[in-house]
């Protein structure tokens, strides 16, 4: 059995800060840090636009409090006002703190760092470095770990979070390289698996955005919060689905339909293709459904064109190469094909302002925390800004490493069955292995994107939600008889990580579609054509999900209002 103090599973920008966090303040920690990928090929790294923080380098009129309200409208009023205080208080304090670890981010002409124009944000507050933040903040984080000598668990899969009298004890995780399994036992755990974009069959996230760490948390019986919002961003480029970053826009792209027009100035005058993300997505499938999508099909342009050559490759160069690497577009002379495409997830597992996770409101779980996209202190409510992703990761991510350290003071190392734990996750693989079925995973995998995608997207009835739910229970039931594996060997055996993901991506869409077919009102990204209004009388709250006897239950609980009272959202 391996033994650590605190064990981090995801080396994501979350969990590496909180990694760095907790070493910084006790280099003494035996601390392990467990990856399914390498750290530096976290789905961090994809974050393009940039993280947002009130330094006033552009704009002296900015401050943390215009920075909170900004979140909270966008949130459309159901984030948690003390956690976003929090977040915009502590944004330039972090940001200096990356800068000195050694993020290279990019400059205005005296030297201070710059700041661009981003969705749903008054003042221009977003540092970034060209395209490619999440690149430079997380190459940095690794490379500031390896001073500290971290244990790094690379290409490691944890297949279980063992979870007894409301503490976490450790994990079970199986070795990629040699289908090794180890059961780690810890002082204290935290979770940064990271979003489940893989849910959906357009994604801007990568192939390991598979929900792992939340279907874990499910599976132990604790809930999921507000799993009913799932952000679409409003430019995934037609038809692949990876994303050109809000920069663009930022850098004052338009959005054209098949008219010419700037269309965005019907649905958000005063932003125009600035407006939040949940509100820019719906007005581009409201175009399409009205026949103004590019010669009548399902997408429109983005127009980068008369920004100049020298704008698009020195402030946006990666979207120009990815639009001319898939597409063989060169946006200095041609318009961007996008639509829509799943983004972000703006739910996840209930955690304190200290990254603790929550059993129930009352109720924390002992030596568990999460941070990051997987976690919902709830900074996002029901729509997230643009370049507020990173800044959670790095303020949440750091909070929850501070609190780990004290987690961990004094404590003993738990006991457990480790027999029993390897005999559990022995019998699950071979089970899945050995299963006489006549359905390969990718079949029962776009089956599911499939159903996800047609019932639970930008727009949602009951009808459709309903439905979703019945189709979804025919593929868990396709997968627990059917499913068959073709690769019998233990030596990286990706067929088998595959199965055992979209395991995790069933369970956690079973919880967005029941959470969604509660929530019967309209609020940032959950558009609910049969109720239309938002209604803050019965749904200003958080929704709650978690498995009850095999079934998904919801409960509520309320949203914290400190200074902002909610009002209606316009733009």
């Amino acid at each position: 059995m391996l033994e650590h103090d605190i064990v981090i599973i995801g080396g994501g920008l979350a969990g590496c800060r909180a990694a760095l966090e907790a070493l910084r303040r006790d280099p003494g920690l035996n601390l392990a840090l467990v990856a399914k990928t390498h750290p530096i090929r976290s789905h961090s790294v994809a974050a393009q636009g940039g993280i947002a923080a009130a330094l006033k380098n552009v704009d002296e009129q900015d401050s943390w409090e215009a920075h909170a309200f900004d979140t909270v409208k966008g949130s459309d009023y159901l984030a948690d006002q003390d956690a976003v205080e929090i977040l915009t208080q502590e944004a330039p304090q972090v940001i200096i703190d990356l800068e000195h670890l050694g993020v290279l981010f990019s400059r205005l002409p005296d030297g201070r760092i710059a700041q661009r124009a981003f969705g749903g944000h008054s003042h221009n507050r977003t540092c970034y470095a060209a395209d490619k933040t999440g690149h430079a903040i997380l190459h940095e984080l690794v490379n500031n770990l390896k001073r500290f000598g971290v244990k790094l668990y690379s290409e490691w899969y944890v297949l279980q979070l063992i979870l007894e009298e409301n503490q976490a004890k450790g994990v079970v995780m199986l070795e990629l390289a040699t289908g090794r399994l180890e059961v780690v036992r810890a002082k204290a755990v935290m979770l940064a698996t990271g979003g489940y974009g893989r849910i959906y069959n357009s994604t801007s996230n990568d192939f390991a955005s598979t929900g792992d760490g939340m279907a874990m948390v499910a599976r132990a019986g604790l809930p999921l919060q507000d799993m009913e919002f799932v952000q679409f961003h409003p430019t995934g480029l037609y038809p692949v689905g990876v994303l050109i970053s809000e920069a663009v826009r930022g850098e004052g792209a338009y959005l054209i339909n098949n008219e010419g027009e700037r269309f965005m100035a019907t649905y958000a005058p005063s932003r125009m293709e600035l407006a939040p993300r949940d509100i820019t997505s719906r007005a581009i499938v409201t175009e399409v459904r009205a026949g103004r999508g590019i010669g009548g099909k399902d997408y429109v342009y983005l127009d980068l064109r008369h920004l100049g050559a020298e704008t698009i490759h020195s402030r946006v160069p990666f979207c120009w190469e990815e639009a001319h690497r898939h597409l063989g577009i060169d946006a200095v002379v041609e318009p961007i094909p996008v639509r829509p495409t799943v983004h972000y997830c703006m739910g996840g597992i209930p955690v304190t302002v200290e990254g603790q996770v929550l059993r129930d409101p009352e109720t924390v779980v002992r030596g568990l925390f999460a941070a990051g996209e997987t976690a919902c202190v709830s900074v996002h409510g029901a729509n997230r800004l643009g370049s507020n992703s990173l800044l959670e990761c790095i303020v949440y991510g750091r909070r929850a490493g501070a609190a780990l350290v004290e987690a961990v003071k004094g404590q003993s190392l738990p006991k457990l069955d480790e027999g029993s734990l390897l005999k559990q996750a022995t019998e699950r693989i071979t089970s899945l292995m050995e299963r006489p079925g006549d359905s390969r995973i990718d079949a029962v995998r776009r089956q599911f994107q499939d159903c996800m995608t047609t019932h639970c997207g930008v727009y949602r009835t009951e009808a459709l939600l309903q439905e979703g739910i019945r189709q979804l229970q025919q593929i868990r039931q396709r997968y627990d008889q059917r499913l068959r594996l073709d690769d019998q060997s233990k030596v990286w055996n990706t067929e088998l990580i595959e199965a055992l993901e979209l395991d995790n991506l069933i369970t956690v869409g079973s919880l967005i579609l029941h959470s969604a077919l509660e929530r019967r009102e309209s609020r940032g990204s959950h558009a609910r054509e049969d109720y239309p209004q938002r209604d803050d009388q019965k749904f200003l709250c958080h929704t709650l999900a978690a498995f009850r006897e095999g079934s998904p239950h919801i409960s509520y609980r309320p949203v914290v209002i400190t200074r902002f009272t909610p009002q209606e959202r316009k733009y």
